[in-house]
């Protein structure tokens, strides 16, 4: 399933958090949470995380970048299962680590589902709305 789309969320005072309900059905009922990139949290379905969780494996006896990267997805990564309300528990340290209070962006990105702190939310795509000309020369290169 193609993720698309971002939702403004609230996490309950369980640390839960609703994923939207079009998200649901491709992400199933048991997710894997772990840290991404630029400070948010990835939310996989299951079965995608295995493909993930095995590239990742692949390079985590090899250069240093390498290794850093295994070890941020895979020891950072969390098994949630979404309950009957299409909620998912998330830990305090991956809320930590997103730096995340009550707000959060729910974001569809392909084959994944990526949860940022509002604000960051709000300043990363300002930023690359800015630079968005620049980024499409630069990939088109």
């Amino acid at each position: 399933m193609l993720f698309l789309g971002e939702y403004l969320h609230t996490f309950d005072a369980k640390n839960r958090i609703s994923l939207p309900a079009k998200f649901r059905k491709g992400l199933g009922r048991a997710v894997v949470v772990t840290r991404g990139l630029d400070h948010c949290l990835y939310v996989f379905a299951r079965k995608n995380w295995e493909k993930e969780a095995a590239r990742y494996a692949a390079q985590a006896s090899g250069n240093a970048a390498d290794r850093g990267l295994a070890r941020l997805f895979l020891a950072g990564s969390f098994e949630a299962e979404v309950d009957g309300a299409g909620r998912i528990l998330i830990p305090e340290n991956l809320k930590q680590f997103a730096r995340i209070g009550g707000k959060a962006v729910v974001a569809g990105v392909a084959d994944r589902v990526e949860i940022w702190e509002e604000e960051a939310w709000k300043q990363y795509t300002a930023a690359i709305e800015r630079d968005a000309e620049a980024f499409a020369e630069k990939a088109r290169a």
